[in-house]
């Protein structure tokens, strides 16, 4: 199964080419530049380079969310055109879910950490077993000191994403020693959306263009304002 992932959840912004468990190809910029500018022009060089066309490609995977919500409208509605235009399937994967693919060659619990910004992170906990990440619990938005706590948080073995710096600080300061990602797996990878999105194939989980949208976890500061707003007056 030939699979074009995209990823523009957070300040980078790549795209993948892959067949199966194989990486084809993969575009990775982390420039400022805006994904409005990098993300397609990426996807048609890289299928330019590649010499595949994209009615060749069978899945479209995008990274869903949680991230970024200007970063996951831009992935998200790039997937749902390239798709929707030639009648492509579609994958939506969590965001910490394909970050875990990064590290799923270790042994021991993952920690996938985004900087969500107000004090917080987007986090979840996998285990990686036989080169697989074993989810333990779900997305959510919590506080750095919160991804220590519950049954999990002192096994921790691994940080990954833009937010695993903050959690590695405040695991010191807790007298915990985890390991932070080297720098070329830190950051979220198409490939690790392309690597979670067959999973989701070869459980049947895919989608029309239609039917992909975006996961936010959280309101946006739009939405908090207003509901303030409302509630004061």
């Amino acid at each position: 199964m030939k699979i074009l992932a995209l990823e523009s959840s957070a300040v980078s912004a790549s795209a993948a080419l892959c067949e199966d468990e194989a990486l084809i190809a993969q575009s990775f910029q982390h420039s400022g530049l805006t994904h409005s500018r990098t993300l397609l022009p990426m996807v048609r060089d890289l299928l330019s380079s590649c010499g595949t066309a994209l009615s060749a490609v069978d899945l479209i995977a995008v990274a869903a969310g949680p991230g970024s919500f200007t970063g996951l409208r831009i992935g998200v509605s790039a997937a749902k055109g390239l798709a929707w235009a030639l009648d492509k399937p579609c994958c939506g994967v969590s965001t910490l879910e394909a970050m875990a693919w990064s590290l799923a060659h270790v042994e021991g619990v993952i920690c996938c950490a985004m900087d969500a910004r107000r004090g917080q992170v987007y986090n979840a906990l996998f285990e990686a077993r036989d080169g697989v990440p074993v989810r333990l619990t779900e997305d959510r938005a919590i506080s750095a000191e919160d991804v220590f706590r519950g049954e999990f948080g002192k096994k921790i073995g691994f940080l990954v994403g833009d937010g695993g710096k903050l959690c590695y600080n405040v695991a010191g300061e807790l007298g915990l020693t985890p390991r932070l990602a080297p720098p070329h797996l830190l950051y979220q990878s198409a490939w690790g959306v392309a690597r979670a999105a067959l999973e989701c194939a070869r459980r049947g989980e895919t989608t029309a263009a239609e039917g992909l949208v975006p996961v936010y976890l959280r309101l946006s500061q739009a939405e908090r304002e207003r509901l303030r707003n409302e509630k004061e007056s």
